[in-house]
This record gives structure tokens, sequence and C-alpha cells, in this order.
């Protein structure tokens, strides 16, 4: 999906967020939020997965340690449905990890527990960039084991 699509799929993801919370409002638990914006996307006819495992490779061994992202979107977006009084820093990196475990570009953080909708939603890329036909968005931020070591 080059970028101009996957922008066009994030603003109908914002927009199904919106009518959600339109219809709902704050206080109710996560899960209602969830069932919601999966009926929302199923209306606007796009793809969707409940609860999407990722997987954890680790030396090429794939480990099943039981993360699942809320809503992955079409296959390109992640979108992690909260209930909470704030976001915190943590579940941003959330999100980032979901993001560089699955090679994906862009998610979405939505806490539905606030008056504005606005003030819930934070925006979260993964290696976005201007090239449409780029193959892979992951780029590894540690450093290699010889620059750790000044090898």
């Amino acid at each position: 999906m080059n970028r101009n699509e996957l922008e066009q799929l994030a603003g109908k993801v914002l927009d199904a967020a919106f009518e959600v919370h339109r219809h709902l409002g704050a206080g109710l638990l996560e899960n209602a939020y969830e069932m919601a914006f999966c009926h929302e996307l199923a209306q606007l006819g796009i793809a969707f997965e409940r609860q999407k495992p990722i997987s954890v490779f680790y030396k090429n061994v794939q480990l099943d340690c039981g993360y699942r992202a809320d809503v992955l979107v079409a296959g390109e977006i992640f979108v992690e449905l909260k209930s909470c009084d704030q976001l915190l820093p943590i579940h941003e990196a959330q999100v980032l990890n979901y993001l560089k475990l699955a090679d994906k570009r862009i998610g979405f953080l939505i806490n539905f527990n606030v008056r504005l909708l606005k003030t819930g939603l934070k925006r979260i890329v993964n290696q976005l960039t201007d090239d449409d036909n780029a193959k892979s968005f992951f780029k590894s931020s540690r450093p290699s084991r010889s620059s750790r070591f000044n090898l």
C-alpha cells in the first residue's frame, strides 16, 4: 500500500473512532468500544482482524508471548483501544513495539474515556517514509554489537 492509500485508510480509521465516540461517549469498558469500532469498520467495508496475535522472534525462534493487538485494519494499521483515565508512555511504547514486531508503519492509540476524542488520540509511526515503493519500513534503532563495544 502506498503512502497516499495508507493516509486515506488512516482517515477512515479516525472517522470510525469518532463515530463510535459520538454514539457511546466515555465511561464504558474497552471491549464495548472495540466491538463498536469493528462494527463501524465493517459498515465501511474495511477489512480488519480483532485481537490479532503478534509474534516475537528471538534468534530465529518464534516465541508465543501472548501479545495481541486490539485491531489490525486492512492488514496495515494497528489500533490499540483504551478506556482509561489517561494515556501513559507505556501505552505508546506498546503500539510502537507492535508496529516494529509486525513491520507496519502506522498505529493509533485511542482512549475513549475522554470528553473530546481528539484529546484521546495518538498517532504513532514506525519509519514512515515518503517512498511509496519502499519494501520495508522497519529499521532497527539498536546499535550493532561492534559499535556498542567499539570493535
